[in-house]
């Protein structure tokens, strides 16, 4: 019987062979799941410079985590609540060092499929109005949107990954999307 080579094997099992020390293994999780884990961290910082420096922490994280990684969820969903705590860090870590700057904006909503022109230029203003205002929102009611609206979170996931209670993640959201209705009513 012929061997299946890395690339082949279920990421449960390149888990388990990269907690033993495989790097081969990891590498192969590393190449599937960076652009998902990259493009959290830029919905959740907007900044690509930081979004990478916390992808790229985030993976190292996760490469010494995997060997008490019991699987009890998906590993991307693991490797999410790792992205998630580790842009927190970066985000606090760049306050300290200097007034945080909206250079790039993140990009949430997936080019128009149409081929219309004026449809395209309406869609780019709506899209970019609601990335600022997104981008508007603090922090801590940006990243639950996030993870709840674009990634489709549970609450229970989004409390246990930012250490607050189900009710706070509810009044979160709820507050932020008034924020956002607030923001773009004209819309």
């Amino acid at each position: 019987m012929k061997a299946l080579r890395l690339e082949d094997r279920s990421d449960e099992h390149l888990c388990r062979m990269a907690g033993g020390g495989d790097k081969a293994a990891f590498a192969v999780l590393v190449r599937r799941h960076q652009d998902s884990v990259f493009g959290l961290a830029l919905r959740l910082t907007g900044d690509y410079e930081l979004a990478g420096d916390a992808a790229q922490e985030a993976l190292i994280r996760a490469w010494k985590a995997l060997p008490g990684f019991r699987g009890d969820a998906a590993l991307s969903t693991w490797l999410y609540r790792i992205t998630v705590n580790t842009v927190w860090t970066h985000r606090h870590r760049a306050r300290r060092r200097r007034a945080e700057r909206i250079e790039d904006v993140v990009h949430l909503l997936p080019p128009s499929e149409s081929h219309n022109p004026v449809r395209s230029a309406e869609s780019a203003e709506v899209g970019g109005r609601i990335r600022l205002a997104l981008e508007a929102l603090p922090t801590g009611r940006r990243t639950v949107v996030v993870l709840k609206d674009v990634y489709g979170w549970s609450h229970a996931e989004i409390a246990e990954t930012l250490g607050i209670s189900v009710p706070a993640t509810k009044v979160r959201l709820h507050r932020a999307r008034l924020q956002l209705q607030g923001m773009l009513e004209d819309l």
